[in-house]
């Protein structure tokens, strides 16, 4: 996984780094826990086939917008999100992972802004 430090990706303020397609945009260096969160997205691309992943991705966070009325919110109640929080501290976790592992993060979210 390439990482590209650059003061353009990710758009917004919250947001410190993006994975495109196995490519990590980052606006400052990162952790070992970032790079790690992003290895996970990158795993959910793969078995995604890349496009239906961003597919997913938009739909779900949409229909998430509409349930919560916050974009911050939204995103972090995303499925593929849900599973790379929780295991970005894991540092073998993409070598142990089931494949579609996010698939059990769909019905589980966290609503409230605490």
């Amino acid at each position: 996984m390439k990482v590209i430090i650059n003061n353009i990706l990710p758009l917004g303020r919250h947001f410190i780094a993006i994975n495109l397609f196995g490519v990590v945009f980052a606006k400052k260096s990162l952790t070992n826990v970032c790079i790690n969160h992003e290895f996970i997205h990158s795993a959910q691309q793969k078995e995604m086939a890349w496009i239906f992943f961003y597919l997913w991705y938009v739909i779900e966070w949409t229909i998430r917008l509409l349930i919560t009325l916050s974009p911050l919110l939204a995103y972090r109640n995303i499925s593929f999100e849900r599973e790379a929080y929780d295991n970005q501290t894991k540092f073998n976790y993409v070598n142990t992972r089931k494949r579609f592992a996010w698939m059990k993060y769909l019905y589980q979210h966290h609503y409230s802004s605490n």
